[in-house]
């Protein structure tokens, strides 16, 4: 019996790795279209074509919602790659109950055959009774989140509302007329340009030629300050203000990152660094896989 059911796991940890290949692939394909669409967009709303504009972008939004359930589906299949060990019982181990059910549920309501595949196969490892009970969500383990964003519903008017608004100030489009975006404090954000190379925002040169301007900033603000944790890795000077800036996203739509009463804005540096992805085929770590997981449920 031994033999077969490793060839099972064997076969699951391949398809389960062309999955995630799939959806990373298609979430990236997603997201360049999302550009082309959102520029429309933000025409639309320059042109002071409305109506046409809060029709469309419903598509957006659609797509946006797709994306977001591909994102929790590819990390399920990480987490299910990540502890495949527990994949060799023949019963469901309570830690990956949630994973396997929300991939059962989702499969077939997905352009992904690779998950298609995985499901097939979890189907054969544990049981047609347990597929039935997955589909249905009958225990209420799917996870909420996959649940919702199947759903057919359009989208409330206030997301609608809230979308075009942040098309408009991504692109500089002056909607709804005349309201603007409050520029970011001086003290947080420099307008140079130039600066946008530096994610101190030209802070780490300050305190190299003069080490008690650092100290006499962060008198100002010490207690709040001293609570930043740079992030790991970072070899360079550390500003307190280095924060990930949060994604947009339907859960979400106007994300704000504030420190006490200020809001942050991240530059370009900043931006770009929170858009990388682990390289294909990488196993995550447990530890990485919950953290995200613990991000996703914040949104």
């Amino acid at each position: 019996m031994m033999a077969p059911q490793a060839t099972l796991v064997t076969k699951l940890k391949v398809q389960l790795k062309l999955a995630i290949a799939r959806l990373r692939m298609v979430q990236q394909r997603d997201e360049q279209l999302g550009k082309t669409h959102r520029r429309a967009m933000a025409q639309l709303l320059e042109a002071g074509k409305i109506d046409s504009a809060t029709i469309r972008v419903e598509n957006i939004i659609r797509s946006d919602i797709t994306s977001e359930l591909h994102e929790l589906l590819e990390l399920y299949c990480e987490l299910l790659l990540a502890r495949a060990g527990l994949l060799e019982g023949s019963v469901c181990d309570p830690g990956l109950e949630e994973a396997i059910k929300s991939i059962i549920y989702a499969a077939p309501k997905t352009e992904i055959k690779e998950l298609g595949t995985v499901r097939v196969l979890l189907a054969e490892k544990y049981g047609k009774e347990f597929v039935l009970e997955a589909m249905e969500n009958a225990d209420g383990k799917v996870n909420d989140k996959v649940v919702k964003k199947l759903s057919v519903e359009p989208p409330k008017k206030e997301l609608v509302q809230g979308y075009l608004e942040e098309i408009a100030k991504a692109y500089g489009v002056d909607w709804p007329r005349g309201v603007r975006a409050t520029p970011p404090p001086p003290d947080l954000i420099d307008d140079n340009d130039a600066e946008d190379d530096d994610p101190s925002g030209g802070q780490a040169q300050k305190v190299l030629n003069d080490p008690l301007a650092a100290e006499r900033k962060l008198s100002r603000g010490e207690e709040e300050l001293g609570r930043a944790t740079p992030p790991r890795g970072f070899d360079g000077p550390r500003s307190p203000l280095m924060v990930t800036p949060p994604r947009m996203t339907t859960d979400n739509v106007h994300p704000k990152v504030t420190l006490g009463s200020m809001e942050l804005k991240p530059n370009k540096k900043m931006e770009s660094a929170a858009k990388k992805k682990e390289p294909e085929g990488a196993v995550p770590d447990i530890s990485d896989l919950e953290r995200r997981f613990a991000a996703l449920k914040k949104r």
